[in-house]
């Protein structure tokens, strides 16, 4: 391979997908179970996990310089297997050539991890959640607390690639650690395989917390019976107090009904014990039920007055028209004409 002034030929994005996929059919062929990482879209980590591993990279300036190439690559696909273990990363990136990537971290150490147990105890009720990144905001900023939290920081990375680059991160080395990232998006109990710690663990402690929460109170200051007596100079072995009689209960006052029964039953008997009187005839009569009283016969009417005289002749002279008279004719007939 011929290089022009110390510097590699340029390789276009469609070259390096096509040399990939060769390789990785290589792979498999050999027998290699290779496990090959696949980025849709130009965000390379989805979930809280994949993200907060990619955001504890980045806030580290010593890999400034070098991740951006790395983002590239594992975009590209060119990091055609990756196995993640105990405190172990291993891959093969394609490139110019295909190179082997190695990559060891620390475990955590067991004061840290106990630290961030009992930081968030209580506050994880099940694996479920923690695995799906379902947590409060304390639990998410205590884990990616930088320098003691779960993610490592650079002193805890040691890098090793088997390119002809002579930096300490290379861009190989930065898309593996980015596809790691990817990788957490669909197994995110690997981060706690790569540190060496068990994330049950998080879930036993909220299980303690709880049931330390639901423990009866114990009360030593309680006094027993006989410190009780001897404070107050009471005898506590003596049978108890007899308890005070109930109050008698008044009777109810007498409704308006009972009263007004008790003067009709009265009424009654001074009625029934009343004596007899005598009639004129000599028998004699109880004044018990008084005689019906009977009610007067009708007179008859009084028959009406006649009409006066000078009425009827009115009324004679109304429907009848006035006659003339005998004497006002003959004045009339011996008129005699007056002389010219």
């Amino acid at each position: 391979m011929s290089y022009y002034w110390g510097w590699t030929p340029y390789v276009s994005v469609a070259q390096k997908k096509r040399q990939a996929a060769s390789r990785l059919a290589k792979l498999k062929k050999e027998g290699h179970p290779a496990a090959p990482v696949t980025v849709t879209g130009m965000k390379i980590a989805r979930s809280f996990w994949g993200m907060s591993w990619c955001e504890n990279l980045e806030r580290y300036s010593d890999y400034a310089s070098r991740l951006p190439r790395g983002r590239s690559y594992v975009r590209n696909g060119c990091v055609i297997d990756l196995q993640i273990g105990k405190g172990q990363i291993t891959a093969a990136v394609s490139g110019t050539g295909l190179y082997a990537v190695n990559i060891a971290i620390e475990p955590v150490a067991r004061t840290r991890w106990k630290a961030i147990c009992k930081d968030c105890a209580g506050a994880i009720d099940s694996l479920v959640e923690l695995l799906q990144g379902r947590l409060d905001k304390g639990v998410m900023d205590r884990v990616c607390r930088q320098a003691d939290g779960l993610f490592p920081s650079p002193k805890e990375i040691k890098l090793s690639c088997d390119c002809p680059d002579w930096a300490g991160m290379c861009k190989h080395v930065a898309a593996v650690l980015y596809g790691v990232g990817a990788r957490l998006d669909h197994k995110p109990e690997l981060l706690f395989l790569l540190r060496g710690v068990d994330e049950g663990e998080l879930i036993a402690g909220a299980g303690e917390t709880l049931a330390q929460s639901e423990a009866p109170l114990e009360m030593p200051n309680r006094l027993a019976d006989g410190d009780m007596a001897a404070l107050f100079g009471l005898d506590m072995a003596g049978s108890a107090a007899p308890a005070r009689p109930a109050p008698a209960k008044k009777s109810p006052r007498p409704v308006k009904a009972a009263k007004a029964a008790a003067a009709f039953a009265a009424d009654a008997g001074k009625t029934a014990t009343k004596p007899a009187r005598k009639t004129k005839a000599g028998k004699a009569t109880a004044s018990a039920s008084p005689p019906a009283k009977t009610s007067k016969p009708r007179t008859a009417e009084k028959p009406r007055r006649a009409p006066a005289k000078a009425a009827l002749k009115r009324q004679a002279d109304a429907q009848q028209p006035p006659a003339k008279t005998a004497s006002r004719k003959k004045a009339q007939g011996s008129r005699a004409p007056r002389s010219k």
